[in-house]
């Protein structure tokens, strides 16, 4: 199974577990059950988010979108994890509110209901494992297929949803034995938090994009070594790395060669996309030049 498959197959099984849990926590009258579907309803954005980011990578170019239209996807990652933010406010205020005012939850059906979540989740786990072991199998050298780091932050957002779906069983088990529904409204919280988090990691990395930040995982002094240390490079300066969206990472450096013939020039060039593409830097914009600036030696300097 491929991976846009995989993608679409775990999106059906995880939207059934979101109207399955919102029904349930509307009918047990839970509220740690709604909350569990408050959080898959983000593993629900984030498997649309990973399958977009595989449709808008095939899209072409045109004319006024030159880099395509990769940014969408940061974009729609931007406002996810606002919309995020904001139903882990919603969920701490109703806890709140159950706090003060206890209401009866039918533990019964909710253990029912999230144990079913659970078996589901695992499944959808088990579907997106099988696409990182899928993409293992085509890595090359140090350099990980982009769309594998797309299944797996999709899998951890899965696995997530069933470490939530567990505290959802452990609260229904609580109340059916003791009968304290104040674990509810307590476990809710626990799951807002967890929400929250993710939520932040969410708008920090689409915001890191936007504002063109350096790609995590890649330390700019490790790529400038590497430019440096290419056979053929006198200097660098200028050095500038950066996200076009979250699977394709962008190269613009002034590089001067100890010889400025066309063979060195054709030399250097192969060379330095081979190292860089081994970093996970495959789109490179390189520019040569015939004598020695101002700038430091192999300095990873940004003015021009």
């Amino acid at each position: 199974m491929n991976i846009e498959k995989r993608f679409i197959l775990s999106f059906i099984v995880t939207a059934i577990i979101l109207a399955g849990e919102v029904a349930g926590g509307i009918f047990t009258g839970s509220l740690a059950l709604l909350s569990d579907a408050a959080h898959v309803l983000m593993d629900v954005l984030a498997l649309v988010l990973s399958y977009a980011a595989l449709r808008l990578a095939s899209l072409p170019s045109d004319d006024r979108h030159t880099f395509g239209f990769h940014r969408l996807e940061v974009l729609a990652a931007l406002v996810n994890g606002i919309s995020l933010g904001g139903i882990a406010v919603g969920i701490f205020i109703e806890a709140w509110r159950r706090w003060q005012t206890p209401t009866d939850v039918k533990s019964v059906e909710m253990l029912i209901i999230a144990a079913i979540g659970l078996v589901l989740n695992l499944a959808v786990v088990f579907i997106l494992k099988g696409g990182i072991h899928h993409q293992h199998a085509h890595e090359q050298g140090e350099h990980k297929h982009p769309e594998d780091l797309n299944v797996r932050s999709a899998f951890l957002h899965v696995l997530g949803d069933a470490a939530a779906s567990v505290g959802v069983i452990l609260a229904a088990l609580i109340i059916l034995k003791t009968g304290w529904t104040w674990v509810d409204p307590v476990m809710s919280v626990l799951i807002g938090l967890l929400i929250m988090v993710s939520a932040w990691r969410v708008l920090r990395s689409s915001v890191h994009i936007l504002i063109e930040g350096v790609p995590e995982g890649i330390k700019l002094p490790q790529v400038a070594e590497t430019i440096c240390a290419t056979p053929g490079v006198a200097s660098l300066h200028d050095l500038h790395v950066w996200n076009i969206c979250s699977m394709n990472v962008a190269l613009a450096a002034h590089v001067i060669l100890k010889s400025d013939s066309m063979k060195a020039r054709v030399d250097v060039m192969s060379k330095l996309k081979a190292r860089l593409a081994r970093l996970g830097i495959e789109h490179t914009t390189i520019q040569f030049e015939q004598h020695h600036c101002d700038q430091p030696e192999c300095s990873t300097g940004h003015s021009s």
